[in-house]
């Protein structure tokens, strides 16, 4: 009898373990669910999204790893950078990233406050207290750990400051030392000592590359894959290769009209004022061989990540400050409102999101921070003007927004400046400058005309170069009588996106409302819009 109850004990000690066991495994499971995710944030400099094959299928660039990234996450088609209110757009775009703003609500680098956005010092408009409710701060105070490698200037440096570790260089050089490799390794550094130390905290990472930008001083293995080199006689122009890129589509020469006091780059090494095919196409080369070594820097970091064990709990960012022209509408820098320049390539990959899926999202840059809090599960700050795609990252929508408001405006005898509004398939692009010398009105129906060809770019001289003969509707749509009711309900959006933004100028062809249609100075007394 004895010996039976003992048999019946253990038997009911060992359900009992089992289902401690169970139970503790279960509560693991729970804990690791709930693990606070991880974010690494890819910022390009300067990259249009037409560079890459994920956009367009006729580039010869090379970009395994971001191309294995987005068949392990989504594409988003649109993403946009809203603008600037400087030639150095780079400032403005990432301001806004850093503190999820609109364009007309953030502040300026600290020697052009009251200068290039006429608001700053509106605290209603741009708050003094801004830098506390930045990128890194409202993550420090969640308990993550964050870090940030970039470039050191045309930044939001009270942002920047507040990131527990942040290394700063402008790396445009071919060798390692002094180009997108340091970027990455500050990473790996960074990564490194968190394993040794088996830090558990989440972190953010916001990995920042100084390239593609110019001076785009590719390695000399990649450069020569591209068919391009370093040029840097501008008595002379670049040699021709056959390895070279193509001219990109909407290539042209010369813009049709001058668009007034738009410093275009034209002091960019290599290329200067020069527009003609074997310049441009060097310098594609050379846009690629620097942005394929960024890829490949990348493909460093994730590798680590994996290596570490933390690559699945990861949101991954992939994205660029803005576009560039390099050649598009006889264009070179990225002051212009063209698709080219105004979006912004742009992957996620991470927890919940769908592998291989893809997206309209009309997402602009500054959606990001209100998107990683929503990830993240942190309450975004009053401050925050951003709309969180997160939604659109689950597949629970296609779009956040109907409408995408652009401008780019200089202070320097050239506002109001450029002013753009897309809706569903329809682009309007307005100019306005050099004190009224400069006054032009672009529509186009973006799926018939993706590349927003004008009238140039029919020109036998021109398909010839491009290999590119576009359709009799690719074309500028404004001066048609036939859309003229399209063209009114797109001026009518415009005016209401620019008083939605608070933006301070009005065009030549819209009622003044006491603000003004040149200068610095706003006369304007509205309250922000949250």
């Amino acid at each position: 009898m004895m010996s039976s109850m003992r048999y019946i004990y253990i038997f009911i000690f060992t359900i009992d373990l089992l289902t401690l066991n169970l139970s503790a495994q279960k509560i693991s499971n729970i804990e690791n669910n709930h693990k606070r995710p991880n974010i690494l944030f890819i910022l390009a400099d300067d990259q249009s999204p037409f560079d890459l094959k994920l956009y367009n299928k006729s580039s010869i660039l090379e970009t395994p790893v971001l191309d294995k990234l987005a068949s392990e996450g989504m594409v988003i088609d649109g993403a946009y950078h809203m603008g600037s209110w400087t030639a150095g757009v780079c400032t403005p775009s990432r301001h806004m990233i850093m503190s999820g703003r609109t364009v007309w609500h953030i502040p300026d680098k600290p020697q052009y406050e009251n200068k290039r956005n006429p608001y700053i010092g509106n605290i209603n408009l741009v708050p003094a207290d801004l830098p506390e409710h930045t990128l890194a701060e409202i993550f420090n105070r969640s308990s993550y750990k964050t870090m940030r490698t970039c470039k050191s200037n045309n930044s939001y440096t009270a942002a920047n400051e507040k990131f527990m570790v942040n290394h700063e260089k402008i790396c445009r050089e071919a060798d390692d030392e002094n180009g997108s490799a340091w970027h990455a390794q500050q990473v790996l550094n960074y990564l490194n000592d968190r394993d040794v130390n088996n830090e558990k905290d989440p972190f953010l990472i916001y990995l920042g590359f100084s390239h593609p930008h110019d001076t785009r001083n590719g390695k000399v293995d990649l450069l020569a894959k591209y068919g391009a080199v370093n040029h840097t006689d501008i008595n002379s122009l670049p040699p021709a290769n056959t390895k070279q890129p193509s001219l990109p589509q909407g290539y042209l020469e010369s813009h049709p009209f001058s668009i007034g006091g738009s410093r275009d780059e034209n002091k960019v090494s290599g290329v200067w004022k020069n527009r003609d095919e074997q310049t441009i196409r060097n310098e594609l080369g050379r846009e690629f061989a620097c942005s394929e070594n960024i890829d490949i820097q990348i493909g460093q970091v994730l590798q680590k990540l994996d290596e570490m064990g933390e690559l699945d709990n990861t949101y991954i960012i992939y994205t660029a400050d803005h576009g560039i022209a390099i050649g598009r509408h006889g264009l070179q820098g990225k002051q212009n409102l063209y698709e080219h320049t105004l979006r912004v390539p742009f992957i996620v990959k991470g927890p919940g999101i769908k592998a291989g899926s893809r997206a309209q999202g009309n997402i602009y840059l500054l959606d990001v921070l209100g998107t990683l809090c929503d990830l993240a599960n942190i309450e975004a700050p009053k401050t925050m003007e951003s709309t969180s795609f997160k939604s659109v990252l689950e597949g629970q929508q296609t779009t956040v927004r109907d409408v995408i408001y652009g401008v780019y405006s200089n202070n320097n005898g050239t506002t109001p400046g450029i002013r753009s509004v897309r809706k569903g398939d329809w682009k309007l692009i307005k100019y306005d400058r050099l004190d009224g010398k400069v006054r032009e009105t672009q529509l186009f129906n973006l799926k018939e005309n993706p590349h927003e060809l004008l009238k140039e770019h029919h020109a036998t001289a021109v398909t010839a170069l491009t290999g590119v003969t576009p359709s009799p509707e690719q074309v500028n749509l404004a001066g048609d009588p036939s859309y003229a009711g399209k063209l009114k309900e797109m001026e009518d959006l415009l005016l209401a996106e620019m008083r939605n933004h608070d933006d301070p100028y009005r065009l030549w062809n819209q009622p003044d409302e006491g603000l003004i249609r040149k200068g610095a100075k706003s006369k304007s007394k509205k309250k922000s819009k949250k």
